[in-house]
């Protein structure tokens, strides 16, 4: 990763996704991210694919972070494609390589409640539990069920209160929180299908 030294002590929080497309969705989850966790900037990683999902409609990660690009438009937002640049697919394999090449960056993995709800249907979805923080981020029709799911369940003593939000990137894993906040209705699949 270049200029990983320039990162040395940042907290840093980790937007992962194919972003197809992007959308203002994921531009409010990142504000509410940097406000409420305290972060120093937020990395925008657009996935060569979801291993979970078909890919072969996927448009080319040059495009879709063009478009991540265009809605990000904020300092302390960035657009990467590290995952391709790394070779990874995976998230464990992902957050191993980051926390190689950039030991001195506190990590917080980012992700709305409809992706904690099926969260244990991720590779090695324990591991990444016990590699880095995760803030889980409200989402319409989805909270309920994520935080009674496998994963809150399993990770129940390592859930923070939400008033110890700003301290999670500090944590000593495995810990997560949930943060409660103004919920926005953008999803990638209504604007895929908007635009169909």
């Amino acid at each position: 990763m270049p200029g990983a030294n320039l990162w040395s002590g940042a907290r840093i929080g980790l937007l992962g996704g194919t972003f197809n497309p992007a959308h203002d969705g994921h531009l409010h989850l990142t504000r509410e991210a940097l406000k409420r966790l305290a972060l120093d900037h937020v990395w925008w990683l657009v996935s060569p694919g979801n291993p979970l999902k078909n890919t072969d409609a996927l448009p080319s990660v040059e495009k879709r972070m063009a478009t991540a690009r265009r809605v990000a438009s904020h300092p302390r937002i960035t657009v990467t494609n590290i995952e391709e640049q790394l070779g990874t697919r995976y998230t464990i394999d992902t957050l191993t390589a980051l926390q190689r090449v950039a030991p001195n960056v506190s990590f917080v993995w980012l992700m709305g409640a409809d992706n904690m709800a099926q969260f244990s249907q991720w590779k090695s979805w324990e591991a990444i539990m016990q590699r880095v923080p995760v803030a889980v981020f409200d989402r319409p029709g989805y909270s309920i069920e994520a935080l009674n799911g496998t994963v809150a369940r399993k990770f129940a003593r390592a859930r923070l209160p939400e008033g110890q939000a700003s301290v999670v990137a500090d944590a000593e894993p495995p810990a997560w929180v949930f943060v409660p906040c103004a919920r926005h209705p953008a999803t990638a699949t209504a604007i895929r299908q908007d635009h169909s």
